[in-house]
């Protein structure tokens, strides 16, 4: 699965103590969004599942912007380009 290959890339990195790190919690971030947005495709109108993946969104937008300021732009690079989504608006 997916959400099994992310985390065994980040796992590889760091161990078991990388629970709490910004990069863990995009990439799970990033695997409900996927999870949600399959969901939403069959089901259009389940406007609580909705409101939950802009929630989420912007929950991994401001970690995104949190990795990009506080920590380093080479690590917020190189998780964009492992996760496949696009860059963010901040620069």
């Amino acid at each position: 699965m997916v959400k099994n290959l992310f985390i065994s890339v980040i796992s590889q990195e760091k161990k078991e103590e990388n629970r709490g790190s910004v990069e863990f919690q995009i990439v799970n971030f990033t695997n409900k969004i996927k999870r949600l947005t399959s969901h939403l495709e069959l089901h259009r109108k389940d406007y609580l599942s909705q409101r939950g993946l802009r929630k989420i969104l912007g929950k991994r937008q401001r970690l995104l912007s949190y990795l990009l300021k506080k920590k380093n732009r080479v690590g917020y690079k190189e998780l964009i380009s492992k996760l496949g989504i696009r860059e963010s608006k901040i620069p």
